[in-house]
């Protein structure tokens, strides 16, 4: 069986969307997935599937959304995918919680930096599904523009760092 990392769009972010991790653990089993684990209340569900990526993220995102009155956008990962982005986050110099992976539905187009309006000294560099995004100023007040991230969802490298760890542990269990 398939190790994968769910990753929720918008839950449990700003009063909305609000999603206990109990009943997103018990989502998870009842659509059949085994070793459900969650991880910090934002939308963060690791679990074992014998289906095809895609297909659990639709299963995943569609059950979600009968809960949660719409589907909050769903984006799964391998460990292997985890370690690379951790292993090759950009900005060396950035603390890791001001360094954020924006994942994505899809890889976006090649220009998509280039409507990138960033204010505060914000750097962003694409790579595949994904985009890293250095807040030097962190996060919470920054007035960088980039359209792509709205279809995402952002962890920080010390959260992607921890998922990757946690993944690789369940897969030493087999």
């Amino acid at each position: 069986m398939t190790v994968f990392v769910a990753l929720l769009r918008a839950a449990n972010v700003g009063g909305t969307g609000s999603l206990p991790m109990a009943e997103l653990k018990a989502i998870c089993e009842g659509l059949g997935f085994s070793d459900v684990k969650t991880y910090i209340q934002s939308g963060n569900v690791l679990f074992r599937s014998d289906e095809a990526e895609k297909t659990v993220e639709e299963r995943l995102d569609e059950a979600l959304g009968k809960t949660m009155g719409k589907r909050p956008g769903v984006m799964v990962r391998s460990r292997k995918e985890l370690d690379k982005l951790a292993a090759d986050a950009p900005f060396p110099k950035a603390k890791p919680n001001f360094l954020l992976v924006y994942f994505l539905p899809e890889k976006p187009p090649g220009d998509t930096l280039e409507k990138m309006v960033a204010p505060d000294g914000e750097e962003a560099k694409l790579a595949g599904r994904e985009i890293y995004v250095h807040y030097p100023n962190g996060s919470g007040r920054s007035k960088l523009k980039l359209p792509a991230l709205k279809t995402g969802t952002s962890r920080n490298l010390n959260t992607v760092r921890k998922l990757a760890e946690m993944a690789a542990a369940m897969e030493g269990k087999d």
